[in-house]
């Protein structure tokens, strides 16, 4: 794996120390990890799971963290600048940091002209969208009311969040597969207003990929802005821009940072989940083909230097040596190489006695993705609890998730699989509670209901169940 290791080991992780080993990036734990059972092939570390203790064990689920604090000193101000300023902010920062001047900050969809494309990129996003529509449609619930009592019916409707916001990066990679997996299921929910933002390129157009993406699934709004001032454009709102009520997509540190301040701010905006740099977790047995565990250790690696990959090695008889050369060799021919390779720098390989001992620590990581290539992957299923998204046996490579199999590729980070899910219908959904009773209902009922309000103490609302049982009973006296 050549290049493939784990963070240099500090000396002693005491508390809450932190301690940096790449400039902006830090592996932080809340334990003692002293690395007892540590072994070193070549330049790659590694850990074997049975020579650690529960506490070294749980030490290796830290990721590579970013220092927020003066990345919120530089997002603060743009966020609070776009409340004020609005459209001429998102122009200022736009030609600041993205050398684009605009002339109009949102264009509706509509106004735009079809997207022309090579009929073969346009036939590869049309069989995306359509997997990602069926996956997605078919989580719609059927409406369903319960009696529980004798005149007491409950149930549970669903509603659209009426605005949403749409977050497609354009930095180092244009991702037009995004705009598909927030929009199509912002489609099916029905939401009225979807703006969909990403970066212009230099001459202030819009990805035709994107566009193309964004005209099939729905989006009403493009905004032609990137970073922290597009969130914040989303989320305040501006002349041009209609305020969402809650904003989608991954993006770098400055994206998170403003969705993270934005969202316990007074523009009332809720975020998918938090978020955080792209990870993959590779289970891999002694059948496992080394070409292809390395091509997807390095299909996350290549998405950023902050990216971090895992592999777990299942058992015996693994050709470990073969997976480190594959990637080694992988690595010096990708175009993306370098992200791939600092990616690689903070990255780690653990050794399991079987596949349960790698599922446990696979559940404990919580990784975002979750590739279990081993013989009869399907019967380990059951013992999967913390993944944001599962790629079972070897034929299914993560990517297959990232653009067309239909599921969602927005998923949770940093260990937040424990208690997020992925982007889903019910991302784009708000259900309320119905109740209905009928006068016998309430003669059941009230009587409970009153005596609970009484013994907390809550008059009134005990009143407004006696008051109507009394007038129940005085009809049926007359």
């Amino acid at each position: 794996m050549g290049s493939l290791r784990a963070p240099p080991p500090p000396a002693q992780l005491v508390g809450s120390t932190r301690v940096a080993f790449r400039s902006g990036i830090r592996f932080s734990s809340d334990t003692v990890l002293k690395y007892r059972g540590l072994t070193t092939s070549s330049a790659m570390k590694s850990y074997r799971l049975s020579e650690l203790s529960d506490t070294e064990v749980s030490g290796l689920k830290a990721r590579p963290r970013i220092d927020f604090s003066s990345i919120f000193g530089t997002v603060n101000p743009i966020v609070e600048d776009v409340r004020v300023r609005g459209d001429a902010a998102v122009k200022h920062y736009t030609e600041k940091f993205d050398k684009v001047t605009l002339d109009d900050v949102v264009v509706r969809v509509s106004d735009l002209p079809d997207a022309e494309l090579d009929p073969a990129v346009r036939e590869a996003f049309d069989v995306a969208y359509d997997n990602i529509y069926a996956f997605h449609v078919s989580q719609k619930l059927p409406e369903k009311t319960v009696e529980n009592m004798k005149g007491v019916r409950c149930k549970r409707i669903t509603r659209c969040i009426g605005s949403v916001g749409l977050y497609v990066p354009g930095g180092t990679a244009v991702l037009p597969s995004t705009a598909l997996m927030l929009a199509v299921p912002a489609q099916i929910a029905g939401c009225k207003t979807i703006v969909l933002a990403t970066p212009p390129s230099r001459d202030g157009s819009i990805c035709k990929e994107v566009l193309y993406c964004a005209k099939k699934a729905g989006v009403t709004h493009i905004l032609k802005a990137g970073g922290a001032q597009a969130i914040s454009a989303m989320a305040w709102g501006t002349a041009s821009c209609p305020k969402v009520e809650k904003i989608f997509g991954p993006g770098n540190q400055y994206v998170t940072a403003a969705k993270m301040i934005l969202q316990n701010s007074e523009a009332m905006v809720s975020i998918d989940m938090p978020a955080g740099p792209s990870e993959v977790l590779v289970i891999a047995d002694k059948y496992a083909n080394p070409v292809h565990v390395a091509a997807d250790l390095l299909s996350q690696a290549e998405h950023g230097p902050d990216s971090q990959v895992v592999l777990v090695i299942a058992g015996d008889g693994v050709n470990l040596g073969a997976i480190e050369a594959e990637v080694s060799k992988q690595c010096n021919a990708l175009p993306r190489g370098e992200f791939a390779s600092k990616a690689l720098s903070h990255s780690f390989t653990v050794f399991a006695k079987d596949m349960v001992e790698a599922i446990s620590f696979s559940n404990l990581y919580a990784p975002e993705h979750l590739i279990i290539n081993v013989k009869d992957a399907e019967q380990w299923e059951e013992l999967v609890e913390n993944a944001g998204s599962v790629f079972l046996g070897q034929w299914t490579p993560e990517s297959v998730g990232d653009y067309a199999s239909g599921t969602n590729h927005v998923l949770p980070t940093y260990g937040y699989a424990r208690m997020y899910s992925g982007v889903s219908l019910n991302s784009f959904l708000k259900y309320i509670t119905v109740q209905s009773l009928t006068e016998e209902g309430l003669r059941k009922l009230g009587p409970y209901v009153a005596k609970m309000a009484e013994v907390e103490g809550l008059e009134a609302h005990k009143r407004a169940v006696t008051l109507r049982l009394q007038e129940v009973e005085a009809s049926v006296t007359v």
